[in-house]
């Protein structure tokens, strides 16, 4: 497997490296900014990103659309240390396949398991703030999602898999 890790702090790029070449992992790239990290993309044969939302002069959502934009099946997990509305929901938007905290970083390599058999992931923290989000605003719209990505995400907090979904909202297991 091919990882590419994008993160502006050193420390964390070289952490995350060994981690993961522990873990079995065959190679793992690394960048710290985004317009490095389309090249790495582009020239390598990469099977899933790991990258930090928040880089010194770039936001992680932006990176992760161009790569989406080159590549709509990449498998991009955000790791980051905000669970806010806004990144999620966008993360979730452009179709980013994992959104993780990084002070969870034991289950990474579940997750990380979990987005290269097709499935998305979502940290437990975050789908939590969005339950509690949910029920205390009146509308879905202040959510900036749909009524079918809110389902898919209740199904996910449920403990589904992307074909479990599928099947229980009659959708391709592609679509969800």
């Amino acid at each position: 497997m091919k990882i590419l890790l994008v993160d502006d702090d050193a420390l964390v790029l070289k952490s995350l490296q060994m981690i993961l070449k522990a873990e079995g992992v065959d190679e793992v790239y690394t960048s710290k900014n985004g317009e490095e990290a389309v090249e790495i993309y582009k020239d390598r044969e990469i099977d899933l990103v790991l990258q930090d939302i928040r880089l010194k002069d770039e936001n992680g959502i932006d990176i992760a659309g161009k790569l989406l934009e080159y590549d709509r099946e990449a498998k991009i997990i955000l790791l980051t240390t905000f669970k806010d509305e806004e990144y999620i929901n966008k993360a979730i938007k452009i179709g980013v396949k994992g959104y993780i905290l990084k002070d969870n970083i034991d289950s990474l390599f579940q997750s990380i398991q979990t987005v290269m058999a097709g499935n998305m992931v979502l940290d437990s923290e975050v789908i939590e703030d969005i339950k509690i989000s949910n029920r205390t605003k009146k509308s879905i719209d202040d959510f900036d999602i749909t009524e079918r990505e809110l389902d898919i995400i209740k199904l996910l907090a449920e403990g589904m898999n992307n074909k479990e979904i599928s099947q229980s909202l009659y959708l391709s297991e592609g679509t969800v």
